[in-house]
């Protein structure tokens, strides 16, 4: 009996050990990831601290279409980093980039007016996919020319 009790004592010691060595582990963890959301929360605080000067800005944005290169230009009007007016150039298109154009301005307006800027991230408008790269690549041209 003396011997079970004394393995049950040795056992109990080394589930405390055990325990405590569990428990430092898990408290590194939830440093690290409290550590993580930190700084994700501090990321948002960033982007959310993102100002731009009102006014009106224009800039190209390339990519490229199976016929090539190509530009759109892009003009959108900032009040409180809100897009409240916009207007595509795409003059320079030619062939059946000017067509897809065609469509993506007949349809980019609802998905822009009205946003914060940093909130827009157009991917595919009116079947047009390629167009939306160049116009993606403008407006992260008209952030930087207008961060105050």
């Amino acid at each position: 009996m003396n011997r079970t009790v004394g393995v049950a004592a040795a056992l109990a010691t080394v589930g405390l050990v055990a325990g405590a060595c569990g428990s430092d582990d898990s408290s590194d963890s939830s440093t690290t990831v409290t550590e993580s959301a930190a700084a994700a929360t501090s990321a948002e605080d960033d982007a959310a601290d993102d100002t731009y000067k009102d006014g009106e800005y224009s800039a190209t944005g390339n990519y490229v279409s199976p016929g090539g290169p190509q530009q759109v230009g892009v003009t959108v009007t900032l009040s409180n980093n809100v897009i409240t007016a916009l207007s595509l150039d795409t003059s320079q298109t030619k062939g059946t980039s000017k067509e897809f154009q065609g469509k993506f301005a007949s349809g980019i307006d609802a998905l822009v007016i009205g946003k914060s800027i940093d909130e827009i991230d157009v991917d595919k408008v009116a079947g047009s996919s390629l167009t939306s790269t160049g116009f993606d690549d403008a407006i992260d041209q008209i952030k930087t020319q207008a961060r105050a």
